[in-house]
């Protein structure tokens, strides 16, 4: 394929000789493909180099699980290696043991990221990392680029909101690759760099974005690019009781409930004229999660213009206009939420009160004073990424 090279196709070409002789294990998913589409874990075992073992995410290691379900330790029926879940049924299971190590002298990371603080994929990769450098293996990251390019974007996590869905202080869209991820949380942490390496992607840049490069979905509800750009702010109704649109062919571009009317949450956002981004009045059903089997009113959201697209801070006026349509149904998520109980799911996910409190109160000079707090932590943080930056920037 034209273009970029991925950590692994370097590792498949360049690297290929260091893999001799290893026993090595591989953190991947659906979406770890070679660049002629053959999966990781496949195209290193046809290059004379199968992993002893395979470690699974968030949604298992091949992606089947939705949002929130564990996975269970499995065998790949192609090459016969052992799979462990890196995701479980209690927060304890997040973090590997050292021990989940045992036997392999490499771990090899290889996740397909989406560029935004909730994904759980970067948690899982610095988790996993620091376990394993622990356990006495090399690590190496193979990076991947960040589809929605080198934006920053949103408030940095507060300390009261650290989770699964909030694992690093970073803004909502942080503009950085895994690699870079995992070199910033190295830094932060104090980690020795003996052991450590990130194999860069060749041929790329953060303001190239994903190019003309076939997408595959990273998790089960991303399958297109332009739902990984609603994502960074779509996301946030998980902490509400509307539909997100799970259950449907559409997740992330359709939101709804029952009680809303199309037309004038349709118009409610359309006032706000939020930069490339329109709001479709529509009907859905979705087949499972929230209000399954119930026709729900809401709006399709679509992207006319990426490079103009604001998504958090559409996805806070989202909420917002949510609650003004009808302040007695809409609701906060108050079941437990990435094994969180004792804290609202939107403020894990907004990495603060503010957006809860603003929407509460219907105060909109509350929304609009928390979001002009973000420009000056999006240079705070931008300055503090030029020491682990691997590509080079063009300045958005």
């Amino acid at each position: 394929m034209r273009g970029w090279s991925t950590g692994l196709d370097r590792v498949l070409g360049e690297g290929r000789r260091r893999l001799a002789g290893r026993r090595y294990g591989l953190l991947a998913h659906g979406a770890s493909l070679a660049g002629d589409l053959v999966p990781a874990h496949l195209a290193l075992a046809a290059a004379g180099a199968p992993p002893a073992a395979l470690f699974g995410p968030e949604h298992g290691f091949y992606g089947v699980e939705q949002d929130m379900v564990p996975s269970a330790d499995a065998v790949d029926p192609w090459t016969g290696a052992p799979i462990r879940s890196l995701y479980g049924g209690d927060e304890s299971s997040l973090t590997p043991s050292p021990r989940a190590f045992d036997g392999v002298d490499l771990l090899i990371v290889d996740l397909q990221d989406v560029g935004a603080r909730y994904y759980t994929y970067a948690a899982t990769a610095v988790w996993a990392a620091r376990a394993a450098l622990d356990a006495g293996c090399e690590v190496w990251v193979l990076d991947r680029p960040n589809p929605l390019g080198e934006g920053v974007e949103g408030n940095l996590r507060e300390a009261s909101c650290e989770s699964f869905v909030g694992a690093f202080k970073t803004p909502v869209r942080h503009g950085l690759t895994l690699g870079e991820v995992v070199l910033l949380e190295a830094r932060r942490r104090g980690w020795p760099r003996e052991g450590l390496s990130v194999w860069a992607v060749e041929g790329w840049e953060p303001a190239l974005g994903w190019g003309d490069r076939p997408f595959v979905a990273p998790s089960p509800n991303l399958p297109t690019l332009d739902i990984a750009w609603l994502y960074p702010g779509a996301c946030l109704v998980e902490g509400t009781e509307v539909s997100e649109g799970r259950g449907t062919t559409r997740p992330f571009r359709l939101v709804g409930a029952p009680w809303v009317e199309p037309r004038s949450l349709a118009g409610r956002l359309a006032a706000r004229r939020l930069p490339g981004l329109a709001f479709v009045p529509t009907w859905f059903r979705p087949q499972f999660h929230k209000h399954a089997g119930e026709v729900c009113g809401g709006v399709e959201m679509v992207v006319t213009d990426p490079a103009a697209l604001a998504p958090f801070r559409s996805g806070c006026e989202l909420i917002f206009a949510l609650r003004e349509e009808d302040p007695e149904r809409f609701a906060w998520r108050q079941r437990p939420y990435e094994f969180v109980a004792d804290r609202p799911a939107v403020d894990l996910l907004a990495g603060s009160e503010a957006l809860r409190r603003a929407v509460d109160a219907g105060d909109r000079v509350a929304l609009e004073a928390w979001m002009g707090t973000w420009p000056a932590e999006e240079r705070e943080f931008r300055a503090e990424c030029e020491e682990v930056h691997l590509y080079p920037r063009r300045g958005r």
